[in-house]
Formats: structure tokens, C-alpha cells, sequence
């Protein structure tokens, strides 16, 4: 745009008769001075564009724009003025202009995966006239449109199920926005089904609220308003048919674990039902799956899977005891079709002795307090009342003990009321020792083997303060006694304690036989590492497969059985 120059005003004010000459000569170099300083037009430029240069991945259905640094004249921009081709190929399209920007509508949805090229040529003006000083060319490349891969049903399926869901799986991941009740539909004719759509993945699924027709054939559709993330959509809308079949399927229970009237069952089971088809598994609850002895509900936690569910007692069952489990009719199909009738089967769980599991026989391990496969060592002044054996270590590896020489088959010691003995003692002491090794590894596996326990991860493995009946104890961590525990059984009653990790019992804990409960008959098989705290008072025989560390003060009625080492320290440990 132009403003009035300087010069015209002063020829304008200035020129009149009788102007001297020196005057006139002032207007003269006046007048070049402010020609010089007349400003040069501002020409029209696009400063911005849609999509951007080297754009990829654009809408198919994009439109392209250009946005000026001025107002331009409207009528300069047109189909000649504003382009977008394909190649050589123009690209037919509608062009407007609004507020400074150009807008270029293509007349059909571009080419997937190509090269589009867009010009702005100089033939745009400004209000005053003024021509863009060159063009403005910008690239773009479209994205791919998505495809539907495959259905289900299929399409021309027959006998299709009246409770089906209706599937479409895309070549690419979907907007999850655009796929809706609005474009996947469900027809019968011109009727449209009532459904809920879901997309997740690449699937969308379209659930019928209702059971469909008999025999009937119905046409299902996505529409263009199906995208990808990119926003990229359908190029056509996908159709495709299925027909019913005459009758809507009922579920049924296939199978049960345990089966009916199935005996010696664990009293710790997980109690599963199989069903004939997938479940809705909001029907799958601790309501509509139940367990009960008798009258009395068992509590427990139902989990499921598409045709599963199971129930987990919350504790462990009463032995030799008939119980009834029982899937309601409130448990459903997908399409909302519960059990014709209620299902239930009985099954009886295993007997337990009031005095527990078996004993453990130790064979020849049991002539020994103490019996370690690595070393047997202790410090401080410790008392030790019974054998110890070391095999297949040598006499070196019983540290501690000031072994009063010259040693034969066997050893003493002040602190030991027995003998020691070492592998590379005298004959026959060799040959006692492996025997007595391999019925210690073998007490480990049997206790380690006994199958139904009576009781399963009790306490999270913290047994402090609990008062313990005789029974198979489970865990597959580590336990702990902080300062108490107490075993309450006859002189015949059996513990079995099956630990998978360590067991650790604190400082100055006390493990206390009640009712005539004998230390000989207590069993803490451990798979990890047995720890006893400081002054800790502990009964029974640990069957370790690492190490047994007693710490300063321990006192241990029972028998000390590690497959690697045992540690004392100020000890005392007297055979039961």
C-alpha cells in the first residue's frame, strides 16, 4: 500500500509567482531527498500452510490451506491461482478464500500413499495490487487407508448362534473414538439391533443386547466414520451377512475338580467348574459359586477365566468331611442365558489322626544330636548331650571342640556328653556315617514329600503367638517365630512343618510343648537356612538342607540334621 509523498505536499505549499530562484533551487534538492525516502511496496507472501511441508501420513479426506501475511484480493485466488496436483495430474478441487486464508477442498478423497504437490502461484494480489514476488510449493504424502481383515461371523456364515457377538478386526489400530454403536451396526432388514460396541486391539465388537431372531438374516456394517489413530478412515463402508440358526444355546457344566463323590480330597483345594461355552464372568461370583459343609457356607474367593471358574476355600477344610459345591443359575452366558438348573456334586476331604500325619523316620540319623555333612564347629563354652557326626568332612572340620586324642573310631570332648565321629576315623566309623547321611536325606524327602496338609500358608508364614495343633503344615516361603509359638499335643502327637525357605526364630524366642507334646515327635523340615537367636529355647528335630546356626546362648531340645554345616556358639543341645 501507497501513502502521499512529501514532494507533492512542498510542490503543492512552495511553487507560486515570484519565488526567487534560490528557492526554487532548496525545493529542487527538497524534493530528491524525500523522492529517496519513499517506501517500497509490501508485497503478499503465504506464511503458513495446512498440511505443513513434508507432512506424511495426511487424512485422505485433508484439506490444504494457505495462510497469507496480508489480505489479499479474493478475487486472485481461484483454481488457476491455488493448485494441488498428483504428478502432472491436477487434483479437482474447490477454492475459497476467508480471512486472509486460502482454502483448497479436493472434489474426492486423495490417493493413499502418494506424493500430492501444492502451489500458490505469484497471480495472487494484495488490495493495492501488489503480486507475491514468487510462488509458494509445498509437498505433502498421505497415509493408508485401514482395511477390515476378517469378521466373525463370517460373512455368508449360516447357523450362526442367536447370543453371537459380532467381531471385525482391522489392518491397523483404530481410534477408539470412532468406533461406536454409530458406525458398526447390526440390521435385520431395515431394523437396527440394539447393541454395545467395543473396540480393543484391532478388534471391534459389537454385543447384541438381546438373543437375534431364528433363522433370520442379518447384515452387518462399518461405516467411513470408522478411522485410524492417524484420522485416516475407510475408503468404503465394509458389509457383510450371517444368518441365525434356529435355537439359542443354554450352558452347561462340563466337568468338575474335584469330580462328584471323589474322596481323600486336600483340604486345601482349588475347586473348579468347566463350562460348555464362554461365561459372563460378572456372574461368576462367591454368590452364584458356592461351597458349604452342610448348612454352613465355606468363605472363599471365586476367580474365572472365558469357560472356568474356581473357588478357593479361605482356610483349610475340616478332614473327612462331605461338602457340597453348587454353580447357580444365576451364572450366565455372554448373551445373558444362566444354567437351566442349579449344578451341584459332593466330594469328601481326607482323613487327618487326631495325633497328626506319621512320624518321620530318621533311621541311623537319629543316633545323633547332631549330624552335618560340611562341618560341625563352635566357640564359647558349649554343652552338647549326645553323638555328633561328620560325614563326608573330615576330622578337621570339627572345629571348637578341643577333641581329647589320639582319636580311633570315635572322638570325646569336655563340651560333649557322646562321641564324636569324623569320616576319616577308624572302620567301621567310615561306613556308619554314609548310612547314617543318606537316612538323614532321606528323613529330608519324606517329610518334605508328605502330600494334604492340614494347614497352608498359615499366618503368612508368622507363627508368632499361635497355639499349634498336630497336623502337616505347608508353606512356600520362610517362617518366623519372633518370641513365641506353642505346639499343643499328647505324647503321640506328630508336627511336620514343610518350609520352603529359612526359618528363623528371634532372639530369646521360646518354642513351648503343651499337653504332653514330646520334642522327638516335632519335625521342621526346612529348605533353606535354620537361624535360632540369641538364648532362643527351641524343641524339636530340624531336618536342614543348608546350614543351622544356634547363636549365643541357644538352648535346643531335639536334633540338629544339616546337609551342610552346623554352627554353635555358648549352645547347649540335648537329644530328645
Amino acid at each position: 500500500m501507497h501513502t502521499p509523498t512529501l514532494r507533492a505536499q512542498l510542490v503543492a505549499s512552495l511553487v507560486r509567482p515570484g519565488l526567487a530562484a534560490g528557492a526554487l533551487v532548496a525545493l529542487t534538492l527538497l524534493s530528491g531527498a524525500c523522492k529517496q525516502q519513499e517506501p517500497l511496496p509490501f508485497l503478499p507472501a503465504v506464511k503458513a500452510t495446512t498440511p505443513a511441508g513434508n507432512a506424511a501420513g495426511v487424512r485422505l479426506d485433508a484439506t490444504v490451506t494457505a495462510t497469507f501475511n496480508e489480505q489479499v484480493d479474493a478475487a486472485s485466488i481461484n483454481a488457476t491461482t491455488f493448485t494441488l496436483s498428483n504428478g502432472v495430474t491436477a487434483v479437482p478441487a474447490a477454492v475459497t478464500y476467508a480471512a486472509g486464508t486460502a482454502t483448497l477442498i479436493p472434489t474426492n478423497l486423495l490417493a493413499e500413499n502418494t506424493l500430492f504437490t501444492a502451489v500458490v502461484t505469484p497471480g495472487v494480489r494484495d488490495l493495492d495490487g501488489d503480486a507475491m514476488a514468487r510462488a509458494k510449493t509445498w509437498t505433502f504424502t498421505t497415509g493408508t487407508a485401514p482395511t477390515v481383515l476378517s469378521t466373525n461371523p463370517a460373512g455368508a456364515a449360516i447357523n450362526v448362534s442367536r447370543i453371537s457377538t459380532i467381531r471385525a478386526t482391522f489392518s491397523v489400530a483404530m481410534d477408539s473414538a470412532s468406533i461406536s454403536a454409530a458406525t458398526f451396526t447390526l440390521r435385520n432388514g431395515l431394523v437396527a439391533v440394539p447393541a454395545v460396541v467395543t473396540y480393543t486391539g484391532t478388534v471391534a465388537t459389537l454385543t447384541p443386547t438381546g438373543i437375534l431372531g431364528a433363522n433370520t438374516l442379518y447384515t452387518a456394517t462399518i461405516s467411513t466414520g470408522a478411522k485410524n489413530v492417524g484420522g485416516i478412515a475407510l475408503i468404503a463402508p465394509y458389509t457383510w451377512n450371517f444368518t441365525t440358526g434356529a435355537v439359542p444355546t443354554v450352558p452347561t457344566v462340563l466337568s468338575t475338580n474335584p469330580a462328584n463323590n471323589a474322596t481323600g480330597v486336600s483340604r486345601t483345594p482349588a475347586i473348579t467348574v468347566t463350562f460348555s461355552e464362554a461365561m459372563d464372568p460378572a456372574t461368576l461370583t462367591a454368590t452364584t459359586f458356592t461351597l458349604r459343609n452342610g448348612l454352613v457356607a465355606v468363605p472363599g474367593v471365586v476367580t474365572k477365566t472365558s469357560t472356568t471358574a474356581t473357588l478357593t476355600p479361605s482356610s483349610t477344610l475340616a478332614s473327612n468331611t462331605l461338602l457340597t459345591a453348587t454353580v447357580s443359575t444365576g451364572a450366565k452366558n455372554l448373551a445373558g442365558i444362566g444354567l437351566a438348573t442349579a449344578y451341584s456334586w459332593n466330594f469328601t476331604t481326607a482323613a487327618t489322626s487326631v495325633n497328626g500325619p506319621a512320624i518321620v523316620n530318621l533311621g541311623t540319623a537319629g543316633n545323633f544330636v547332631i549330624l552335618a555333612k560340611s562341618g560341625v564347629s563352635t566357640t564359647g563354652t558349649t554343652a552338647v548331650v549326645g553323638d555328633v557326626g561328620l560325614s563326608p568332612a573330615a576330622a578337621t572340620f570339627l572345629t571348637g571342640f578341643a577333641i581329647i586324642a589320639p582319636p580311633t573310631t570315635s572322638a570325646s570332648s569336655a563340651q560333649v556328653t557322646g562321641l564324636l565321629y569324623a569320616a576319616d576315623y577308624d572302620p567301621p566309623t567310615p561306613t556308619m556315617l554314609t548310612t547314617a547321611v543318606l537316612d538323614m536325606q532321606t528323613a529330608f524327602t519324606d517329610a518334605a514329600g508328605r502330600t494334604l496338609p492340614d494347614f497352608t500358608e498359615l499366618a503368612a508364614g508368622n507363627i508368632q503367638g499361635l497355639n499349634l495343633t498336630p497336623g502337616l503344615y505347608k508353606w512356600g516361603t520362610g517362617v518366623q517365630i519372633p518370641s513365641a509359638v506353642t505346639l499343643t499335643g499328647g505324647a503321640n502327637a506328630v508336627w511336620i512343618f514343610q518350609i520352603a525357605q529359612d526359618l528363623t526364630v528371634g532372639n530369646g524366642a521360646i518354642v513351648t510343648l503343651a499337653g504332653g507334646a514330646q520334642a522327638k515327635n516335632v519335625f521342621w523340615q526346612v529348605a533353606g537356612q535354620a537361624t535360632l537367636g540369641t538364648t532362643a529355647n527351641f524343641k524339636g528335630i530340624i531336618l536342614s538342607q543348608t546350614l543351622i546356626s544356634m547363636n549365643t546362648g541357644t538352648i535346643m531340645l531335639g536334633r540338629a540334621l544339616a546337609q551342610t554345616a552346623v554352627t554353635l556358639n555358648a549352645t547347649q543341645i540335648t537329644k530328645p
